[in-house]
């Protein structure tokens, strides 16, 4: 017998296209977090440091937190590093 919730569950999760899952993972990580209200830090070469986050590196779409051997594209920070679902970043990133 199978679950109806997990079925209507499954089925209000929106599908993305490819192309959306790779927009979103190129999508500037500064602006959407200065957007939020999250103090950054300028450091060298165009780098920032998120303030909460001491030595997490950000810069342009891509993050590396060596500390925590932790790095990726936006998705996987707002995945991550900020705690939201896979589609919750989606949506976020698509509407930045």
């Amino acid at each position: 017998m199978t679950n109806p919730s997990a079925n209507s569950s499954r089925a209000a999760a929106p599908r993305w296209t490819r192309e959306q899952i790779r927009a979103a993972r190129v999508v500037p990580l500064v602006p959407l977090l200065l957007q939020r209200g999250l103090p950054l830090r300028e450091r060298d070469a165009g780098n920032f440091e998120l303030a909460s986050h001491p030595g997490l590196l950000l810069k342009d779409s891509y993050w590396r937190w060596p500390e925590r051997n932790l790095a990726g594209n936006a998705i996987d920070f707002c995945v991550q590093v900020l705690g939201m679902s896979f589609h919750d970043a989606m949506r976020a990133l698509l509407h930045a």
